[in-house]
């Protein structure tokens, strides 16, 4: 969770909203999870983001619906983490202009 609140002020500086999934019996499998939106279009443009260890026993920021083959970026680097998410939904919202 430190992690995805770490995440998240590097997502509120761009601009992006979220919702913390923390511990919430809303889904089956208890990871916590960051849900990022664009105010407004929460049903066209999102992101679910996860924390999963990776090799070598580091953390890792990762695209949920992809699991281990969505990596983001080291947990140690919100700041890379953040600039995928936003490239990644910018491109959703905004398919013609890349």
């Amino acid at each position: 969770m430190r992690h995805l609140d770490l995440l998240a002020v590097a997502l509120k500086a761009r601009g992006w909203r979220y919702v913390r999934l923390y511990g919430s019996g809303e889904f089956a499998v208890p990871v916590p999870l960051l849900w990022v939106y664009a105010s407004g279009v929460t049903d066209d443009a999102g992101a679910l983001v996860s924390v999963l260890a990776t090799s070598g026993g580091a953390w890792g920021y990762h695209d949920a619906r992809w699991g281990r083959y969505g990596f983001l970026a080291p947990c140690g680097d919100a700041k890379a983490a953040a600039e995928r998410v936003d490239r990644f939904l910018k491109q959703r919202l905004f398919p013609g202009t890349w």
